[in-house]
């Protein structure tokens, strides 16, 4: 099969179309014919040779696909050969073929395309995990999202309006703004241009947020703590600016705050399918009637990867980069 190798031919950690040898899928895990996968900042990370995947995982890059059943392990139960199916993986989505445990893939929408699917995995089981399960974001509270413009971002927008949280976003750009508010967003924060804790005190009267969901990391961490109510959550799922900081105890331990880090791919098989469930349950009803809806910036054909690197890298990216494998 044809996959993206990194190499450091042609310069360092270099992404090219090399053939290998097509995954073996174990009793429990499904053999798919990918037609789509997603770029995600985690890619990035380990085309620089961080982020490495877990033990046993493949080495290729690529966190979700969505394709078509090519074979099944002999414990699987309910998935057959031709299947239309979608989502996580560990590593392995930018290739031909790539394997899945049948527990964790789900049957694609009759309506939807492969690049519709692969544009949902990654982001939405991230904005879900973080924003509700660990959050506990609850309707009638308030949540700040940065980045609002990338994938996690538009996707939390949308499940937390859904939910009937009050959404404030960070973007670089009007016209990120303007998009984030049509997914849901009350208004957005020009972080180039704005200061977003006094923005924040000001939209708010000077009550803060319940929730914040941050990428950046060390530069925004006393920041995001100081524009926090009482009981209020951070959620630290990214380290874009750095990963070391300093803060003021006395903040977090007087308003009672709470500082949850959470990263998806190192969590066991088991985590996973339980993360897989909770999307299912909750919020693949809400794609199917057409509340939720995947947000796709670009597609760019596999043997283009380098390319779409490159235009994720620059931030022009509103919503997901998809790959179009078949």
């Amino acid at each position: 099969m044809k996959a993206i190798i990194r190499t450091d031919d042609g310069g360092p950690r270099v992404l090219q179309v090399n053939e290998i040898p097509a995954p073996i899928p174990t009793a429990t895990q499904l053999l798919v014919n990918v037609h789509a996968t997603a770029l995600n900042r985690a890619d990035l990370i380990q085309r620089r040779g961080g982020y490495p995947p877990p033990p046993g995982e493949s080495e290729i890059l690529g966190l979700e696909i969505a394709g078509t059943v090519a074979a099944v392990g002999h414990a699987v139960e309910g998935v057959s050969e031709g299947d239309r199916v979608f989502g996580l993986v560990s590593g392995g989505g930018y290739a031909e073929q790539a394997v899945i445990d049948y527990r964790m893939a789900m049957p694609i929408p009759d309506e939807w395309s492969f690049e519709e699917a692969a544009a949902v995995p990654e982001v939405f089981f991230t904005a879900n995990e973080n924003i509700f399960t660990l959050g506990e974001l609850a309707a009638g509270e308030t949540i700040l999202i940065h980045a609002g413009g990338s994938g996690v971002g538009t996707a939390g927008i949308q499940i937390s309006h859904r939910a009937g949280a009050n959404v404030f976003v960070t973007a670089g750009t009007p016209e990120k703004i303007h998009k984030c508010k049509i997914l849901g967003a009350i208004e957005g924060i020009n972080y180039k241009t704005t200061d977003f804790v006094a923005e924040i005190e000001h939209l708010t009267d000077g009550e803060g947020v319940d929730v914040v969901l941050d990428f950046i990391g060390a530069p925004y961490l006393e920041r995001n703590l100081s524009v926090l109510k009482t009981k209020g959550r951070l959620l630290q799922v990214g380290l874009i600016g750095g990963a070391t900081a300093e803060i003021d105890l006395g903040t977090l331990m007087r308003n009672r705050l709470k500082i949850i880090g959470s990263v998806m791919r190192p969590q066991s098989i088991d985590e996973k399918i339980a993360i897989t469930q909770r999307f299912v349950d909750r919020w693949l009803p809400e794609f199917k009637r057409g509340a939720l809806k995947p947000v796709i910036d670009s597609v760019f054909p596999l043997a283009e990867v380098r390319q779409a690197h490159t235009y994720m890298e620059a931030n022009r990216n509103f919503g997901k980069i998809i790959l179009k494998v078949r």
